[in-house]
């Protein structure tokens, strides 16, 4: 049986629009917790029979990204080294916080559900902003898919992706066929990341940069049944979940997020 680690990074020190993502590993916690059953009926999977381990939040440094994810680093690190043949699970927090997991796990594939690109070199100032985290994971050496896309910050991002032929699929365009061709070839293990923004507004009103556009519940959840049935998964993490209190719609669809994907996780073991 798989072990389940579970980290918080409750850190929005690069917000550029809406701040409050610092709640959200709080928001989902509270979701799974107290407003959604344990039993997955559709995978014959109880989250109250796994072995499940939260080990809190990180320390984070108000302000400082870098300092933030090097503690973020050296939490998951404690953590993981207490539960072997786990399976890391990351709360967040904006989405730079994804850079703590993937250098430190090194996986060689980053699928990531986004509104955006996140592929700036530099965004307001600082190349450890929101907008430049799958950039700074791409020039790890870490290969790079884009689920649900509808958003650039600047044309570059756009021709980045082109240059380096990074896979992406617009949200408009989505279709299981088009996420299995894009995803079949990546080498293991691949790390998966889900920003909540990647759903549509009445799902995820409650995050640092809501569009319009998105995709629907299920249609995520076909996605990742399909990697978790044909990759192996060595961690994920839920970000961008946001809002100021418990009936944050962000929070909600995190918190079922987080059922599913570790009852699917369970599943393919």
């Amino acid at each position: 049986m798989k072990k389940y680690v579970v980290v918080g990074i409750p850190f929005d020190g690069t917000t550029s629009f809406i701040p409050s993502t610092r709640y959200g590993p709080t928001l989902i916690r509270h979701s799974l917790k107290y407003l959604l059953e344990s039993y997955v009926f559709e995978y014959d999977i109880d989250l109250a029979e796994l072995d499940y381990h939260d080990s809190g939040d990180t320390e984070i440094i108000a302000g400082d990204v870098v300092k933030t994810l090097k503690m973020a680093e050296l939490h998951i690190q404690n953590a993981l080294s207490k539960a072997e043949n786990s399976v890391l699970v990351v709360l967040g927090g904006e989405h730079t916080v994804s850079y703590a997991p993937v250098n430190l796990l090194r996986p060689k594939s980053f699928v990531v559900f986004d509104t955006h690109f996140d592929l700036c070199d530099e965004y307001q100032g600082t190349k450890w902003s929101h907008a430049c985290v799958t950039r700074r994971i791409h020039e790890l050496g870490v290969d790079v898919v884009l689920v649900g896309v509808r958003s650039a910050a600047t044309r570059q991002e756009f021709d980045y992706a082109k240059r380096n032929n990074i896979a992406w699929i617009h949200a408009r365009e989505y279709s299981i066929e088009k996420l299995a061709s894009a995803v079949e070839n990546l080498p293991e293990p691949v790390y998966l990341s889900v920003d909540i923004d990647v759903f549509d507004l009445g799902l995820a009103s409650d995050t640092g940069t809501p569009e319009p556009g998105g995709l629907n519940f299920w249609q995520v959840i076909e996605a990742a049944e399909w990697i978790a049935s044909h990759k192996r998964l060595c961690g994920f993490d839920i970000v961008e979940v946001a809002g100021t209190n418990l009936s944050s719609k962000s929070g909600i669809t995190g918190g079922k997020l987080l059922k599913y994907l570790i009852a699917l996780c369970e599943k393919n073991q």
